[in-house]
């Protein structure tokens, strides 16, 4: 589809200047610009470009001032990365397939699909399941017993929903995701083996919320493990079991969240991080990558390390690591001017 610059401009509230018919059909970056495509200018490292782009449209930023001509018709709006964002976002929908089920799959007579729904080949829908209203439920998942899956909500090919969990409203879950496996609970026993304990428990996942390819968030031992609203977690990020894990809160990939672990709301948490069992994470709390948590945290910390600490102190002993060669020689001096010293009293 062909869109005018006068159309973008209406639809995102901004004010057009150029050609207020020129057109594009695709979008690329402002560097990589060609005729019919749209971009957007927000960091000024990527200013130069504005004025060589072969992009027909370049959104910019209202107090945005060029300094040459440009080229490009320019749409001005308060937050053009926002503003991308929210095209690139209408485009992905209109790429979404709109509802039917596909054949050979499978939906129990006992669950209620809404009609305007999409099922991929291959999909599995299991006794009790509800799946509501412009849900896109792609090939090969597999949604269990009594799952709710709430409207808008979009899950990739290959993921699995076990039995008893709620996915909310406009959630995303990618490809490969495993939502609901049991806890990793096992009680010790005489002989050095282990009695299973079983995970009757089950994940809450509220709206807004987009999970990873290949994460995993798993049930709870008793009552539930809960993904608050808008919390997004990337590729391959473990949550365990009776995790809380609050509103807004984003953890890059391969973070790994022990049972029985409370996040607050708001926190940032680099890739690689991991937290152990039963602690408590405050409100706004930033924490670098490949940093180990085990203790409490108190709210709006910034921390880092292994095991993290606070992040000016992790600093100060990270300029010590570089220097440890050089104070390694110096000490050795000094060592040696001591003993010249003893020697002489002697």
């Amino acid at each position: 589809m062909e869109f005018t610059a006068q159309m973008i401009a209406q639809f995102l509230g901004g004010s057009v200047e150029g050609d207020p018919n020129a057109k594009v059909n695709t979008v690329a970056k402002i560097e990589e610009g060609f005729e019919g495509a749209l971009s957007f200018l927000a960091n000024p490292k990527y200013t130069p470009y504005i004025y060589t782009t072969h992009s027909s449209i370049v959104l910019v930023n209202s107090n945005f001032e060029a300094e040459q001509p440009v080229r490009a018709t320019l749409i001005r709006v308060p937050d053009a990365y926002g503003a991308f964002a929210q095209l690139l976002d209408l485009y992905a929908q209109a790429q979404l397939p709109t509802n039917g089920v596909e054949q050979p799959s499978y939906i129990s007579s006992s669950a209620q699909v809404h009609p305007d729904t999409y099922v991929g080949a291959f999909a599995y829908i299991a006794d009790g399941a509800q799946v509501e209203q412009d849900a896109k439920i792609f090939a090969q998942v597999y949604i269990g017993r009594n799952v709710h899956v709430g409207q808008g909500t979009v899950i990739y090919p290959g993921a699995k929903i076990y039995d008893g969990c709620h996915i909310g409203s406009r959630c995303t879950i990618h490809a490969g995701a495993v939502i609901g496996a049991d806890g990793f609970g096992f009680a010790p026993q005489e002989g050095a083996n282990f009695r299973k304990i079983p995970q009757i428990g089950n994940v809450v996942i509220e709206d807004y919320v987009e999970i990873g390819a290949n994460a995993t968030v798993d049930r709870a031992t008793m009552g539930s493990t809960y993904i608050r609203r808008g919390v997004k977690l990337d590729d391959h990020v473990h949550i365990a079991h009776n995790v809380e894990v609050g509103e807004n809160t984003v953890m890059a990939a391969q973070c790994g969240v022990a049972g029985t672990t409370t996040i607050g709301k708001n926190c940032m948490f680099g890739g690689q991080v991991g937290i152990t069992p039963h602690t408590k994470i405050g409100d706004g709390v930033r924490c670098g990558a490949k940093s180990g948590i085990s203790g409490d945290v108190k709210p709006n910390s910034t921390i880092f390390g292994m095991v993290a600490q606070d992040v000016s102190k992790e600093r100060r002993v990270v300029a010590v690591y570089k220097n440890l060669p050089e104070l390694a020689r110096r000490l050795g001096e000094l060592e040696r001017m001591v003993s010249k010293l003893k020697s002489k009293e002697e």
